[in-house]
């Protein structure tokens, strides 16, 4: 069953209930989304009922905005369990301890972050909510001089985190201090299937323009990106989900890697990407990630890595920079720059946009979702570093 909630719902997944007839929650959420009549909709009770007794045990959500339904009315299910274990990342923390024991965190409440002695900290230190979503709250801090000047910016954010969304998905009453975890940093669609054995369903890698970018603007994936993590990752997942007990659960988990460890940074809870950024394997690898989890199907990785250029498959995010009260965006010159080649090694064609999703830039803090294919990292890296003031009118 779909549990769809703002702020986003691709086409493609609308698309994808209504061909296969998967269930979908009639919610107040879509009703404001304005979702296709025709989908297969069950009214809230029915749709608990048929959760609590196991006829429609598998529920995906688009959106951690649909937390509060679950947690009203699955609470005699399992779901709240894993959702929590995911959410609250000092649980987290403290349940892989056993894996990864030597690993610091401490979890401080809002009010007490002023009195922290900052000279006993063992920079540099990530500085996040207890409880969030992709990149809001979260601080990379490198000495002394930063954990102040980050303190004083909290209070500030913290009123913004409080307009865009819910407490049960960016909760800002306390913090987790823990280690900068160094390395590459790779995202991970997976599914724990019902005897806890994880279905990866995509690997993206993650790059940042630099140690202070915490940014979501571009992910990528690619036939060597599999290739070479697949297997790692199962491993690492198998004793996760056994860890957690995760069971019929989809998630997006991100984590870093380095010459010496795989260490994760969060689980995502009932998702794949956000933002429908998960759609990209249907670009890349001609899955449908939702089909996938809904059916309890693994991928074919040798059949599909045969088949695969040598290419990166994008999602990349354009972002408003901050900026409100905007006119217009140039949406044809933010295509055209997207995959303009700048390597003589490439020609322009080269380059694919597979397709751009327009956003209500006036209520959202991004402008557009885009799927495209480029040719290797220093192409990456060129979306990575665009000026998007450029493309907006104020």
């Amino acid at each position: 069953m779909f549990i769809l909630d703002k702020p986003y719902v691709s086409s493609y997944l609308v698309d994808t209930a209504l061909k296969y007839g998967y269930p979908v929650l009639k919610n107040a959420a879509a009703d404001e989304l304005e979702l296709n009549q025709e989908l297969n909709f069950y009214c809230e009770g029915f749709a608990a009922n048929q959760i609590k007794e196991g006829k429609d045990n598998l529920v995906y959500c688009n959106s951690e905005n649909a937390i509060d339904w679950i947690t009203k009315n699955l609470d005699s299910t399992d779901i709240p369990r894993q959702i929590s274990l995911c959410k609250d990342k000092v649980q987290f923390r403290k349940l892989i301890s056993k894996i990864y024991p030597d690993f610091y965190f401490e979890e401080i409440d809002t009010e007490a972050l002023c009195g922290v002695d900052s000279s006993k900290l063992k920079f540099p230190v990530v500085l996040k909510p207890k409880i969030g979503f992709l990149s809001f709250g979260v601080y990379p801090i490198y000495n002394e001089k930063e954990w102040q000047n980050t303190i004083q910016t909290i209070k500030t954010d913290i009123e913004k985190y409080k307009e865009i969304f819910p407490k049960s998905v960016v909760n800002t009453s306390s913090f987790i201090i823990e280690e900068m975890i160094e390395g590459d940093e790779f995202a991970v669609d997976v599914y724990f299937d019902a005897e806890n054995k994880p279905v990866i369903l995509n690997i993206y890698k993650h790059p940042f323009s630099g140690s202070d970018d915490v940014s979501d603007r571009i992910y990528f994936t690619s036939k060597n990106i599999i290739k070479t993590y697949l297997e790692k990752f199962e491993t690492l997942f198998e004793k996760i989900g056994c860890t957690m007990g995760l069971k019929n659960f989809p998630c997006h988990i991100e984590l870093r890697v380095n010459d010496k460890a795989i260490i994760p940074i969060e689980i995502n809870p009932m998702r794949f990407a956000g933002w429908c950024l998960c759609d990209l394997a249907h670009y890349a690898f001609d899955i449908n990630p939702y089909v996938y989890y809904f059916e309890q199907k693994r991928p074919c990785w040798n059949d599909i890595l045969s088949k695969m250029d040598d290419a990166l498959y994008c999602f990349t995010i354009g972002d408003n920079q901050g900026i409100k009260d905007i006119k217009n965006i140039d949406y044809k010159a933010y295509s055209d720059d997207l995959i303009s080649s700048n390597s003589a090694k490439y020609s322009a064609p080269s380059n694919k946009l597979f397709e751009l999703r327009k956003i209500d830039y006036k209520n959202f803090p991004i402008f557009a979702l885009a799927f495209i294919k480029l040719q290797d990292e220093d192409e990456v890296f060129k979306v990575l570093n665009m000026d998007f003031n450029k493309y907006i009118e104020v």
